[in-house]
């Protein structure tokens, strides 16, 4: 499936969006870390990354299966799918944060 125009500007403005926020985590973690609150070091740039990244894929793949529910005629069919994505896209995430948790090389904030 294609993603339609609209959902492509948006994920483009999902993408800028943590993209800019990034920036923020990380200056702030820098900051404090000057302060003597936390290290700062390469760790920061890999959780902003692998967590950008799956934000991003979270929204793509929201915008694919909205678009694929708009096809299903039945009400109980399109909630059943439309459930099964967000359960899906749950769990991406939830494993996202045990990655960062059991892999050392990873920030968790």
């Amino acid at each position: 499936m294609k993603l339609q125009s609209a959902s492509k500007r948006e994920i483009k403005r999902v993408a800028v969006g943590t993209a800019a926020f990034d920036v923020l985590m990380i200056a702030g973690l820098f900051l404090l870390s000057q302060f003597g609150i936390g290290t700062f070091n390469y760790k920061v740039f890999l959780g902003a990354l692998g967590g950008s990244v799956v934000a991003i894929l979270n929204f793509t793949v929201m915008c694919l299966t909205i678009q694929k529910a708009t096809e299903i005629e039945e009400k109980k069919q399109m909630k059943a799918f439309i459930q099964g994505s967000y359960n899906g896209r749950l769990a991406l995430q939830a494993l996202w944060v045990v990655i960062c948790i059991i892999v050392p090389q990873i920030h968790t904030l």
